[in-house]
């Protein structure tokens, strides 16, 4: 068997139907379109949402809230997460990503204070929790706001 034998199997493939080549066919005349009204002209048919002049659905409905343009993702992570990096470590983003803490760091990183910190770590992040900046110096850690 090479290459050059492969083919489709019996009945995969069809021929395209062409509709509008007479009455014989079966799909002739008026080709599937209908007798009269916009959409069995060429070109017709009306734009989606259109309803025929009543007001259209997405217009009917209420809108509510705006999105905020200039908001801020940012991505939280736990002082408890960073005792998986050695003592006397220096941390920023790019080490978080690299150990599989964060994926995506989006607009910024900030340190939250949940859970207990073992290790002295120097930290470099966007932002700190009070809780957090807390829990880092009393083991003899530092933090530095990026």
């Amino acid at each position: 068997m090479n290459l050059s034998d492969l083919k489709p199997c019996k009945g995969a493939k069809r021929k395209a139907f062409r509709v509008g080549r007479g009455h014989g066919s079966g799909s002739g005349k008026f080709a599937g379109r209908g007798r009269d009204g916009q959409k069995s002209r060429t070109g017709g048919g009306v734009r989606p949402g259109f309803e025929g002049g009543q007001m259209p659905l997405y217009r009917r409905i209420p809108k509510r809230g705006f999105t905020n343009r200039n908001s801020k993702d940012i991505v939280g992570i736990n002082v408890e997460l960073l005792n998986r990096f050695n003592d006397g470590d220096t941390i920023n983003v790019q080490s978080m990503i690299d150990a599989g803490i964060i994926k995506n760091p989006r607009d910024g990183v900030k340190i939250l204070a949940k859970g207990e910190l073992t290790k002295k770590l120097n930290i470099s992040a966007n932002a700190f929790s009070k809780g957090a900046i807390e829990k880092i110096e009393a083991v003899g850690g530092k933090t530095e706001v990026m």
